[in-house]
Formats: C-alpha cells, structure tokens, sequence
C-alpha cells in the first residue's frame, strides 16, 4: 500500500450500524411470524441473534434499516405482531446459523443447521430423520414430518414454534435446494 492510498479516507460499508435497528420479541414464534409478514410485503430485515447484552435464552431478533422503522411497525400491527421493544444496533449481531454440516451416508443424506438435522433416503426423497436441538417442538416436528416426500412434508416454520423450528427449517430448505433442482 503506498502513502496516498494511507490517507484516502475509508469507503463506509452501505449500512453502519447506526443505520439498523432490532425489533425483540417476547418468543420465537413470533419472530417467525413476524419474518414471514415482513418479506412478504417486500421489506429487507434478516433474522439473527441478538447482541449479549439483551439476551435472555434461545433469542432472536429482526434485523432492519432503521428508516424503515415506521412502515414496518405499521405491517406488524396490521398483522397483529407487534415487537416487545425496538432497539438501534450497538453491538453485533449473531447469525442464529452460520453455515450448513452435509454428511452423505450412502442411501441416505443428512443437511444440520444448528443443532438440528434432517435426513433424507436419496432416492425417494422420503424423510428418514429429523433430530437435535431441545426445544419442546422437536419430537412433534418429527413426527409431523418423517416419513413424508420432502417436497409434500409440511415446512417446519409452519408448525414450529421455536428457534429449534426455525434452524430446522434452514435445514430443510437447504436440503429442498439439493435435491429438488
């Protein structure tokens, strides 16, 4: 790096953190509910961890431009989902999940995201298993789902409640993106 490249100024990242706000929730479900109103009417949040500072178990928060800040209070109210409070972003933020473990077993392909895992028979696209997490919903998400084609199984954030439900369904979609090309 020369000595003039030193003294140009920095380029700031398209969205400081004082341009982002976190909607918090009283549970997960309705994050869920809430993540799922929000990108249907086009607006850009993603959903993560919550900073240290503000968590308090298995959390998560809405990410979002805080210009946006009234138009998306106004679709949530209109929805019936409204945050327990709104924060500006002083802290990072923490991916609920960061990335995907893939594990072939021969006849059999496993996606887990988080802790939880989802297996599949490859052939016929059936799932096999669906295990992890601690969450109370996990046992009725398995049973709700094995045994199911992968592409008529209902999606977890459908009938999941809880953040288990909801790295569940990381796991499925990735595993609907292998498979059903």
């Amino acid at each position: 790096m020369s000595f003039f490249e030193f003294l140009k100024p920095k380029k700031k990242s398209q969205e400081s953190a004082q341009d982002r706000g976190i909607l918090v929730f009283e549970h997960t479900s309705e994050v869920i509910r809430a993540e799922s109103v929000l990108k249907a009417s086009g607006r850009k949040i993603r959903v993560m961890g919550p900073p240290p500072e503000i968590q308090s178990g298995c959390d998560l928060v809405i990410e979002f431009p805080l210009i946006e800040e009234l138009k998306i209070i106004r679709t949530l109210k209109e929805a019936g989902v409204v945050p327990r409070k709104i924060v500006p972003v002083n802290s990072p933020l923490l991916k609920p999940v960061n990335l995907f473990h893939i594990k072939d077993f021969g006849q059999h392909l496993m996606v887990r995201a988080a802790n939880m895992k989802l297996t599949i028979d490859k052939d016929t696209k059936i799932i096999v298993n669906i295990s992890g997490g601690g969450c109370p919903d996990v046992p009725y998400l398995a049973q709700e789902m094995v045994g199911q084609s992968l592409s008529e199984a209902p999606k977890p954030r459908e009938i999941g409640h809880t953040l288990c439900g909801y790295a569940l369904q990381l796991a499925y979609e990735e595993m609907t993106r292998r498979c059903l090309l």
